[in-house]
């Protein structure tokens, strides 16, 4: 080899080394710092957040809770006041049907037909849980009837149900259409003498 040639060795470098040291903040130093008595404190206020957020979500989900049940409530008694008032209208047409066949019957006209169609019409008041008041012979109960007349008959206990004028329907365990109906009462004269 010549003076001129010369070999040149290539230098490595030595691949950096990774620190796992965290680099030292005043924040750092100052939270080494911290007694235990400082801690527990911090501790305690954190636990306190947590127990306050913890009431909070606890009275937010009964809040959720109980409008939940107040919708599904509203909604059952809208739909319930829906249905009654379209039963109300049916009712009327039921009836129609019914003096219809009374008619018919006194002329000797078969009501086969209307036979049909009433008992159809049964089968649907019963499907929505309509059902008639039995009210002859019943104690008045102004929930269920309403009085439109009045007959003195000593016979009777007061308030007797004594004339069924207009039937009433009952659904969901209220009066839908209260029933029309004529009442006993007693003569003042023997009111008095009991």
């Amino acid at each position: 080899m010549s003076e001129k040639e010369t070999t040149e060795v290539p230098v490595t470098k030595e691949p950096e080394k990774e620190t796992t040291e965290v680099p030292v903040t005043e924040e750092l130093a100052e939270e080494k710092k911290l007694t235990l008595e400082e801690l527990k404190e911090l501790f305690s206020k954190e636990k306190q957040k947590a127990d306050d957020y913890e009431k909070k979500l606890k009275r937010t989900l009964a809040d959720f809770q109980n409008l939940e049940k107040r919708t599904a409530s509203e909604i059952e008694s809208i739909v319930i006041t829906k249905i009654d008032k379209l039963m109300l209208d049916f009712l009327q047409i039921y009836d129609d049907f019914v003096r219809a066949k009374q008619v018919f019957s006194k002329s000797d006209i078969n009501t086969d037909g209307l036979d049909s169609i009433l008992k159809n019409m049964d089968s649907l008041l019963a499907k929505y849980d309509v059902f008639p008041i039995d009210a002859l012979g019943e104690i008045f109960d102004p929930k269920l009837h309403e009085a439109i007349s009045i007959t003195e008959d000593p016979t009777l206990e007061e308030n007797t149900i004594t004339k069924e004028i207009r039937k009433g329907y009952i659904s969901h365990n209220r009066a839908v259409r209260p029933t029309l109906v004529e009442i006993s009462k007693k003569s003042k004269s023997e009111q008095l003498s009991e």
